[in-house]
């Protein structure tokens, strides 16, 4: 049973500056969402960070609004926070699969998101998962994305050292005689 295996959770990476973030959290079941929030808040604080919540309906709005967020450019990274249980209907796989896959290649983008989208059988197994005393999803979410946000920091293009750079501070434009700042 996954429950009782044992987990390796790295710590909290450091940062010259605090991340900001943007924790956005899907209102359907707000008690699981208010559990996850307190969660990613708790560990965004302890690296430094700060955040702003922004509020959808549902799983299958956050793709969106942290798209629209990451445009923004006002953000380093992303808490997708929410929960879908299982109904009668197959509308479960619908939510789960696309609000998914829309994260997925965001990030596949370079955009830094930690997913904590819930997807469980029961309420029963939401309130565990989401509760920052117990599992405490909403804060592993929010670990992963300063973690990626780390290794977009890390890994950022800049100069290499490679190449060549004027003998001045002024560039000259070829066949214009024009001299440019």
């Amino acid at each position: 049973m996954a429950g009782s295996e044992n987990h390796d959770t790295p710590e909290i990476p450091k940062f010259d500056n605090g991340p900001r973030l943007l924790i956005v959290a899907a209102a359907f079941y707000r008690d699981i969402a208010d559990s996850l929030c307190a969660g990613a808040q708790a560990v965004i604080e302890s690296a430094g960070g700060t955040f702003e919540i922004a509020e959808v309906p549902g799983a299958l709005e956050i793709p969106a609004a942290i798209r629209l967020g990451h445009g923004s450019g006002k953000f380093d990274g992303f808490v997708a926070l929410g929960c879908v249980i299982r109904g009668e209907t197959t509308h479960y796989e619908t939510v789960c699969t696309n609000s998914s896959r829309a994260i997925s290649l965001m990030g596949l983008d370079a955009v830094c998101i930690g997913n904590g989208i819930l997807t469980v059988e029961t309420r029963r197994q939401a309130e565990l998962r989401a509760d920052p005393a117990g599992q405490n999803r909403g804060g592993g979410a929010a670990l992963a994305a300063l973690h990626l946000i780390a290794l977009s920091e890390r890994f950022a293009p800049g100069p290499k050292g490679i190449g060549f750079k004027p003998a001045s501070e002024h560039i000259m434009v070829a066949d214009s005689g024009i001299r440019q700042a």
